[in-house]
């Protein structure tokens, strides 16, 4: 639990003292904020731990009783840490550090609905917001980078993944599902030429009939547009410049347009779209799109079909490897780069409700090393392709065991010996650095390095 709750914690604390506090009446007598901890010269405030756990309650997570010792430890080893990552001049850049930024800002959209809503609820713009971030989002990529090199070199043995695993009593080891580790090679068929200009000259209507208002964009997508992820909020997306999960075609011909203006049809590896530009501040826009995807026929997909039984001929022969295949074959960007392999909550181990319903079906049949025959298949934006499926193991329902499960151990072996080092890292250098603590936390538990090392600094 307790490791959880600290790497849950790292991430929260340094965002959510840029949210505003409620407003307090005029006639309630309240203590003002105040510093509760200093290391070096960086500083905690009261108001940073009260609102890292006000947060953690709003999301619904369970708080244990010692949640303000526990954050004000994490806070205090994060500033140790930045502190370090300083005197050794470890490179953060300031583009690093607004990619960061812009991923939490969207987050915290999806999170309240819209940038209306979170700017009510932060009562602060997005832009006040994305400057008080800032200073948080730097010091947590210090103290990462500083981690990692304190931990850089830490190695695992067998035969400490087995003593590590001989130390958890039997009745605590955790119960796993069934899980299964499958890889896809996937063939998105290219669209004929009049397919293709058949989805252009769909857009060039659209186009007209939005620029002469015979249509609103909201009708034209809700019946039209065939991005799922816009199709019923009228095509429209709230991005950013340095958005990275954006096709860069596509983000820069949004900001390339004057606001209100339409595109001409263009192409992505998505499809063809028109683009319109709401709106501009800056690196931020409101843009809407219509995606039209030229549709393949039977005779492509057919074609497809006897392309991969080809492929799937030579992995039953030995005379190709699954992830040679992968590499020179497959079209699906998700699982290209990881050997065709995809990937969970625990890596490319996955239960049986983490497949898609047709993978399923398709797995229904096969045993471990075995490849499935081609199928045709729609992924989640709608585009018709091919596939074949390969089960490389399966796992029935079971208690945790070194055979079954080694590279899970292992893993978690290798985190509680970094764990370990960076601990004795902090023993050692803590004493060097300046530290005071507020007579109101000296008790807690966790306190007790800083508490001893305040007091070795001193006799020093």
């Amino acid at each position: 639990m307790k490791k959880y709750y600290l790497l849950l914690i790292a991430s929260l604390i340094v965002f959510t003292s840029a949210f505003a506090q409620p407003p307090v009446s005029k006639t309630k007598k309240v203590v003002a904020d105040k510093i509760i901890a200093v290391i070096g010269d960086k500083i905690v405030l009261k108001s940073d731990i009260d609102n890292s756990l006000a947060d953690m309650q709003r999301q619904g997570i369970e708080i244990p009783e010692n949640a303000v010792c526990l954050t004000l430890e994490q806070a205090m080893g994060i500033k140790a840490l930045v502190l370090q990552a300083e005197k050794d001049s470890l490179p953060v850049t300031d583009e690093e550090v607004e990619v960061d930024i812009e991923n939490r800002i969207r987050n915290y959209i999806n999170q309240f609905g819209s940038t209306e809503e979170l700017e009510r609820v932060a009562g602060k713009s997005v832009y006040q917001l994305k400057e008080d971030f800032k200073e948080g989002i730097r010091d947590q990529k210090l103290a990462q980078a500083m981690r990692n090199k304190v931990v850089q070199d830490i190695r695992i043995t067998p035969k400490e993944v087995q003593e590590h695993f001989a130390r958890i009593p039997t009745d605590s080891l955790p119960l796993y599902e069934s899980e299964v580790e499958v890889g896809q090679i996937v063939i998105f068929p290219k669209a004929s030429r009049d397919a293709e200009e058949y989805a252009v000259q769909q857009l060039k209507e659209y186009k007209e009939q939005l620029e002469t208002k015979k249509k609103d964009f909201c009708a034209i997508s809700a019946n039209n547009n065939e991005d799922p992820g816009s199709k019923d909020k009228c095509g429209q997306y709230e991005i950013n410049r340095s958005q990275k999960n954006l096709d860069p075609t596509w983000l820069s011909k949004a900001f390339s347009l004057k606001e209100g203006q339409i595109s001409s049809p263009f192409k992505t590896r998505f499809g063809y779209h028109i683009l319109q530009l709401i709106s501009r501040s800056g690196d931020d826009a409101v843009v809407r799109h219509i995606l039209k995807i030229p549709q393949v026929t039977k005779i492509e997909l057919k074609e497809t079909m006897e392309r991969l039984d080809s492929v799937r001929a030579k992995l039953i022969a030995g005379t190709m490897q699954f992830g040679e295949a992968v590499s020179r074959y497959s079209n699906d960007e998700a699982s290209k780069f990881t050997a065709g392999m995809l990937q969970g909550r625990d890596g490319s181990f996955l239960t049986i409700d983490q497949l898609d319903k047709d993978m399923v079906v398709m797995m229904k049949d096969l045993k471990v090393g075995q490849y499935s025959q081609p199928v045709e298949y729609t992924d989640e934006t709608g585009k018709k392709g091919v596939r074949i499926v390969y089960l490389k193991t399966k796992t029935e329902p079971h208690r945790e065991n070194l055979k079954d499960d080694y590279n899970r151990i292992s893993n978690r072996a290798l985190e509680e010996k970094k764990n370990g080092a960076l601990d004795s890292w902090f023993i050692k250098k803590i004493p060097t650095y300046y530290i005071m603590l507020d007579e109101d936390y000296k008790n807690c538990p966790e306190m007790k390095k800083w508490t001893d090392a305040a007091n070795t600094a001193s006799k020093n």
